[in-house]
């Protein structure tokens, strides 16, 4: 691929850029989208409707939206930083006020034609910002306390409002991301020490503001077999199924737990899981591989960066995506208490879909500007 000098990237025209962008990156995230619709058609007994359909239109939409922002030059998207997060953190809180209730938690904004989760939408946006601060400091000033009040407030204030709707596991995704955006912005290790014996000694007091459905979770996490046709019966199924699919799977439409209606969320959450009983040990482990081989690109991508706010950010972006991949596989094997947190490109729904894909985008952006200096003002040198 031809090497970009200078801000040469910045001025190529649509065609140039359209040649340069990584269209290996592109065609991985294709692959693995096109998993997910054959699942989802499996999950609706050979029926592309309701979900695979649906699901296809909107990568279909999200992926020229990928490239939409993967066009866009990088010092746009450094100086949109902080007002996407400002109209991410009032749709939260307009979640508060007027948001859809469903599955028990009060998480959505119905906007007509389309139904918005904002707590997936401001893991990019904390990103951004995060990135956007910590570009703007020395190495030396990142680590010093006095400049991590205003990273810490970034992080914090959507927390906030995610666990009021309530949503354990996307804050916690917040919190991951936050903490990984503090280490490569130039963060000391006796801080994270500092913050992890904190964070330790408050658990005691966390537990008393826990609701009880998630304290519920983690005693089933604890010992599934304790109510296995209550509490417990999400992940006992989703073990059986599992470990029913043996090397080889079951075959295509072919799976027992999934199909008999024994595996809930066979369409969301638990979808790797009916990936598993059908492809067996052989299809899941080539899933986790197509995930690692994306997760090593944007990697690759963060450390070809020229400038210090692209690394942040395509780095930030892919241990995102890392942390949706990871929770939702442990969840389904019981490693992690069950949470509400999709794979990505593979589960049904429409925010995260476009919320990945978005983020896909500013990461191809990333190395589509990778040789663009950007000074700490937000300008080329």
């Amino acid at each position: 691929m031809a090497r970009l000098s200078g801000t040469g990237s910045a001025k190529l025209t649509f065609r140039q850029k359209l040649l340069h962008l990584n269209w290996e990156f592109v065609l991985l995230i294709v692959l693995t989208a096109s998993i997910g619709f054959a699942m989802l058609f499996s999950a609706a007994n050979g029926n592309f409707d309701p979900w695979a359909s649906r699901q296809f239109m909107r990568f279909a939409v999200g992926i020229l939206l990928m490239l939409a922002v993967a066009m866009t030059d990088i010092r746009i998207w450094l100086r949109a930083a902080y007002p996407v997060y400002g109209v991410c953190l009032a749709l939260l809180a307009a979640v508060e006020l007027m948001g859809s209730i469903g599955m028990g938690a009060q998480r959505w904004l119905d906007l007509g034609f389309f139904q918005l989760q904002p707590s997936e939408v401001m893991k990019v946006a904390v990103v951004l910002a995060l990135a956007r601060y910590f570009h703007g400091l020395d190495s030396e000033d990142a680590g010093r306390l006095t400049n991590l009040a205003i990273p810490l407030l970034l992080v914090a204030a959507p927390m906030a409002l995610v666990l009021r709707q309530p949503d354990l596991g996307t804050a916690g995704v917040v919190a991951m991301v936050g903490v990984t955006m503090f280490w490569i912005g130039g963060a000391r290790l006796w801080q994270f020490a500092t913050v992890a014996v904190a964070a330790a000694a408050a658990v005691p007091v966390g537990w008393q503001f826990l609701h009880s459905y998630q304290k519920q979770r983690i005693f089933t996490f604890l010992n599934p077999e304790s109510d296995p046709l209550g509490s417990g019966y999400h992940i006992l199924q989703s073990k059986i199924a599992l470990g029913s699919g043996g090397l080889f799977g079951k075959g295509f439409l072919e799976g027992t737990q999934s199909h008999l209606n024994f595996l809930p969320e066979k369409q969301t959450d638990f979808i790797f899981t009916m990936l598993a009983e059908e492809f067996g040990l052989v299809g899941g482990v080539g899933l986790i591989a197509l995930y690692g081989v994306l997760i090593a690109y944007g990697i690759y991508i963060a450390f070809r960066a020229r400038s210090h706010f692209a690394r942040l950010l395509a780095m930030g972006l892919t241990v995102n995506f890392f942390l949706y991949v990871f929770i939702n596989i442990a969840m389904v094997m019981g490693i992690l208490p069950v949470v509400g947190v999709p794979l990505p490109l593979i589960s049904y729904g429409g925010t995260a879909m476009l919320t990945v894909l978005i983020g896909f985008g500013l990461i191809m952006s990333c190395w589509l500007h990778r040789d663009t200096y950007i000074n700490k003002r937000g300008g080329a040198a």
